[in-house]
């Protein structure tokens, strides 16, 4: 940013100059849009069906299928798989896969293959529905497994895109009932005081006290079983983002009780401004740098809580895809000592995770004027 425009730039160009400055948080932002953006495109990515109705049963638990680009003589080819064939192994008398690459099968690109939603619409009073049956890449015949197959023979490539979806989506509707509930409380109780303060404290901390890990378990296992998989999503997000308010509350409460004594503030008042227009309008904007950094931050956090309930057996369950149903079947004896590829959806929440992570503390500096690139 040149200097002569510094002094005139607004508070969010002021925070993306500095952001920008930050080539470790840059490259983090550009994988998180890329892991969003794989999981918004799952089903389009995926050539087969992540659930029971793609599964391969002629290839269960098998290994990953890595396309070749060369023949056998070392020429250059199309990019094709080799035929995998069942035998059995004579020395643990267990049928193993087996390449046979006389029998080529080639990639193809942009398939029609399973059908899908696009968007899905239901008005009340009519209900519009788009699919589609277009992939980006597909075999001549049989399957492709990029990441193997797992003990039902569903293919962990699709199921783990989908997962990066379902997981993201729990963690953006927990922190918007969480970000709602913050704004509440935290506007209601900051710029009013007195006596609706005390009030709204008091249940803030005894919300805070609550050890976040344990009643996380004693709701989800509170959870009936014959709940379905769609209602399980929603109250595990209810759950988590009904809990993590507190912190974001008091804070905004410290804020509005600094500045509902201002002179702008007055202002507002005296021009006829409701209570509700002032807190909306003046006083959560000028804490809005730190709820957008806050929010970002909270959201891996959000994301491991699901993850960890999953993985327990606790929040969601087969045949949802999410990143902690598939962690849970990684628990195996087995899979820990030959089916390693069980773990491929381990790099990925990484990723997720650290990408978040050093998404948010670059905005958390960016967003301080103090800090010593923004003086």
């Amino acid at each position: 940013m040149r200097a002569e425009s510094y002094y005139t730039a607004g508070q969010f160009a002021l925070i993306r100059a500095r952001f920008f400055r930050k080539p470790v948080s840059c490259s983090a932002g550009i994988l998180l849009i890329i892991l969003i953006l794989t999981g918004f495109f799952a089903s389009f990515l995926s050539p087969h069906e992540p659930n029971s109705a793609g599964a391969n049963r002629q290839y269960i638990n098998g290994p990953p299928q890595m396309p070749k680009f060369r023949d056998q003589d070392g020429s250059w080819s199309k990019p094709y798989l080799c035929t995998f064939e069942q035998q059995l192994d004579r020395k643990t008398l267990r049928r193993v896969q087996v390449e046979n690459c006389e029998k080529k099968r080639y990639l193809t690109w942009f398939t029609r293959s399973w059908e899908y939603q696009l968007i899905s619409l239901n008005l009340g009073f009519t209900e519009f529905t788009l699919t589609s049956n277009l992939h980006l890449f597909g075999i001549e015949t049989g399957q492709i497994h990029l990441f193997g197959t797992e003990k039902a023979g569903k293919d962990i490539f699709g199921r783990t895109l989908h997962a990066i979806w379902v997981s993201l989506s729990i963690g953006f509707l927990a922190l918007t009932i969480k970000l709602t509930t913050s704004l509440l409380v935290g506007g209601i109780s900051g710029y009013f005081g007195g006596r609706i303060d005390a009030i709204l404290q008091t249940f803030t901390e005894a919300v805070r006290v609550i050890p976040s890990i344990p009643i996380y378990l004693a709701l989800a296992v509170a959870m009936p079983d014959e709940w379905s998989s769609e209602t399980r999503y929603f109250a595990i997000a209810f759950i988590i983002g009904a809990f993590d308010f507190p912190t974001l509350a008091r804070r905004l409460r410290t804020h509005l009780l600094a500045e509902r004594n201002q002179e702008y503030i007055l202002a507002a008042k005296l021009s006829g401004s409701s209570s509700s227009r002032i807190i909306r309008k003046h006083l959560i904007p000028s804490f809005l740098s730190y709820i957008i950094v806050d929010t970002i931050i909270n959201v891996p956090y959000i994301i491991l809580a699901e993850t960890s309930l999953s993985f327990l057996g606790l929040g969601l369950s087969e045949p949802v895809n999410s990143i902690g149903v598939l962690l849970s079947q990684a628990q195996d004896v087995e899979v820990q000592q030959s089916l390693l590829w069980y773990y491929i959806p381990v790099v990925f929440f990484v990723l997720m995770i650290l990408a978040f992570v050093l998404v948010g503390d670059g905005l958390r500096d960016a967003a301080d004027p103090y800090s010593e690139e923004g003086r």
